[in-house]
């Protein structure tokens, strides 16, 4: 394994000064430069006031500064008084800054060991607020607020995200940040040349208040006009331009370009996308979008070794090809072999066609051993694709095939369907998500016949929901999922389409896919399927934003009926590392029916 950049820079780290030690004769460890002498004091300040203004006064009144200016050496005769007369107005300065416009300041001097002891007192009366906020808007944006949907939205937006509403403490740093915030807000609305012309802060220090007045000039409303692409060696133009999506004529928003960004990294294509305005010259009406873009390698093979809670010991091997054929496709074999399971996975498919859709080709083989049976499936399925930033669709026509041998004997069932796959995604972040909800909802017609058994027609359904929600310092996660299997007769469906509870992503504290009904004994797929589970989660440690502890509780199984359905409860803890690919999972759940803990290890979130 190659060394990472970070791993080489703290090797560096630990290892540099450890061989400037050895060359030296380890001066290092000797008494008299374990640390740099620190220049004696000429003054010793000691600041009374509210911790937050305690720390400002420190560091920024001069008195607070004169020792390490001076470098120990004696103040000349009057600095002192010059600096005790300068520091009443310099702290009233300073605190003004922080909305404090009534505080009373008394300096007090000593003289103790030979040194000038200075205190300074600090009584901050109340914090000034804001008492009211008024906020003009003056060009186009202005003339089209009242006719033009986009530009009435931009305007209510202006007004309604200002960070320093009425009632909000006044602070200058934050005056500052309210205005820039606000105005990179209406640029992001495609008013590129947006600006204020004019800002006041009116303060009435005897009250306490402060009314705050801007007026922005938000210049012509820049629209998306043709596409620029940089950077290409192998693929094509016209998948760039399918993927982008451009609209021409519709304003060249933040959100607009960050979409378009998104989805080329998506596409597994590029592993640098930047896209941008081409603003000089300005041309409102028709503003370029240029594209510069990063090429990934034609082909990626990757080889993985790890353990799963599900499937035990496992070895993956997942290889693309970028443009197989020399033609504007994407084909990906995933090989996943493990102790319980053995799958091949492949796809041909397009790339990124008008609307954002794909046409694919694909299929798989697995085999799957548990402890009282074995299945085989294979399928093929044909199909069209659609994937957006909310909402992802697929339409395949699909063969699957399925054999399972156990004490019963041999089972073969084979069908043919028609089958819609949906996701639709309402969240504010979809890797790391902590607000919004993910619906996905499966719906297949089709022929199937079993032997034994017979023949006849099926319908299977699958819903499930996951919702995000704060909930005070904690975080919510609740997710439901139900899925039946309708057929005629003693007809049964292949064994990949049917249910099984049990395992990550769904009732921990059981077994992979355990959670199913039993034929004398023997598990196996089951018509009915129901899942619940509610998690609280929240950080551990301020300086660990990223690690967070959880508690949980699952319930759930798969049946033949909705009345032989009693859930199995599985409660347990974990940690989350909220990492760049989404959360790493670390569970150890209770499984109340097998009375035995179990640990789970999962990555990401499955939608």
């Amino acid at each position: 394994m190659t060394p990472t950049r970070q791993q080489n820079f703290l090797w560096a780290r630990i290892c540099l000064p450890l061989l400037f030690c050895f060359s030296s004769g380890c001066s290092l460890l000797t008494p008299k430069t374990t640390a740099q002498a620190q220049p004696t004091p000429v003054l010793r300040l000691e600041v009374d006031a509210p911790a937050p203004l305690n720390d400002l006064l420190a560091k920024n009144l001069d008195l607070g500064r004169v020792n390490r200016l001076a470098q120990g050496e004696a103040l000349h005769d009057g600095e002192l008084d010059r600096l005790l007369a300068a520091a009443p107005q310099q702290a009233r300065g300073l605190l003004d800054t922080e909305g404090y416009f009534n505080a009373v300041v008394r300096i007090e001097r000593s003289e103790a060991a030979g040194l000038p002891q200075i205190r300074v007192a600090v009584q901050p009366g109340p914090r000034t607020v804001v008492r009211r906020v008024d906020i003009q808007i003056q060009g186009p944006l202005a003339a089209d607020a009242e006719q033009q949907p986009h530009a009435r939205e931009a305007a209510a937006a202006l007004r309604r995200n200002w960070p320093m509403p009425a009632g909000a403490p006044f602070r200058d740093a934050e005056w500052s940040r309210a205005k820039t915030a606000s105005m990179a807000g209406l640029r992001g609305q495609g008013y590129v040349q947006a600006d204020w012309v004019d800002t006041l802060a009116r303060v009435d220090a005897a009250q306490q208040i402060v009314d705050l007045s801007v007026t922005a000039d938000s210049g012509p409303l820049f629209r998306i006009g043709a596409l620029r692409v940089l950077g290409l060696k192998v693929q094509d133009t016209q998948t760039v331009a399918n993927i982008a999506a451009l609209k021409p004529g519709e304003p060249a928003t933040e959100s607009t370009l960050l979409d378009i960004q998104e989805r080329l990294q998506k596409s597994d294509l590029f592993d640098r996308a930047t896209v941008s305005l081409e603003t000089r010259p300005p041309v409102p009406e028709a503003t370029p979008v240029v594209v510069q873009l990063g090429e990934r390698q034609l082909q990626e093979a990757t080889v993985g070794v790890g353990f799963g809670a599900n499937v035990g010991a496992r070895v993956t091997l997942n290889h693309v090809h970028r443009r197989p054929f020399g033609k504007p496709w994407l084909g990906r074999n995933n090989f996943d072999i493990s102790q319980v399971r053995q799958r091949w996975v492949g796809e041909l498919s397009t790339q990124t066609l008008p609307g954002l859709y794909r046409n694919l080709v694909g299929g798989g083989l697995e085999r799957l051993e548990s402890d009282t049976d074995v299945v085989r499936a294979a399928n093929l399925r044909v199909g069209r694709a659609q994937e957006t930033r909310n909402i992802d669709r697929l339409l395949f026509v699909d063969w699957n095939r399925s054999s399972t041998s156990s004490a019963l004997g041999n089972q073969q069932s084979d069908a043919v369907s028609l089958q819609y796959h949906g996701v639709w995604r309402s969240l504010d972040d979809l890797v790391l998500p902590t607000r919004g909800r993910v619906w996905s909802g499966q719906l297949g017609v089709g022929q199937a016949k079993s032997s034994p058994g017979g023949s006849g027609p099926f319908t299977r359904l699958y819903v499930k929901l996951d919702a995000f929600r704060p909930l005070g310092s904690w975080y919510g996660h609740g997710r439901m999922e139900v899925g039946q299997v309708f057929s005629a007769g003693d007809v049964l469906v292949p064994e990949a389409l049917r249910f099984r509870a049990g395992g990550d992503e769904s009732v921990r504290g059981y077994a992979y896919r355990s959670l199913t009904r039993k034929v004398n004994g023997i598990e196996v797929g089951s018509e009915v399927l129901f899942t619940a589970s509610v998690e609280l989660a929240r950080p551990i440690l301020a300086r660990l934003p990223d690690l967070w502890g959880a508690v949980f509780i699952d319930a759930g199984r798969a049946a033949a009926h909705w009345g032989d359905i009693k859930p199995a409860i599985g409660v347990g803890a974990g940690l989350r590392y909220r990492s760049p690919v989404g959360p790493v999972k670390l569970d150890l759940a209770y499984g109340e029916e097998e009375r035995r803990l179990r640990l789970h290890l999962s990555v990401g979130l499955a939608f």
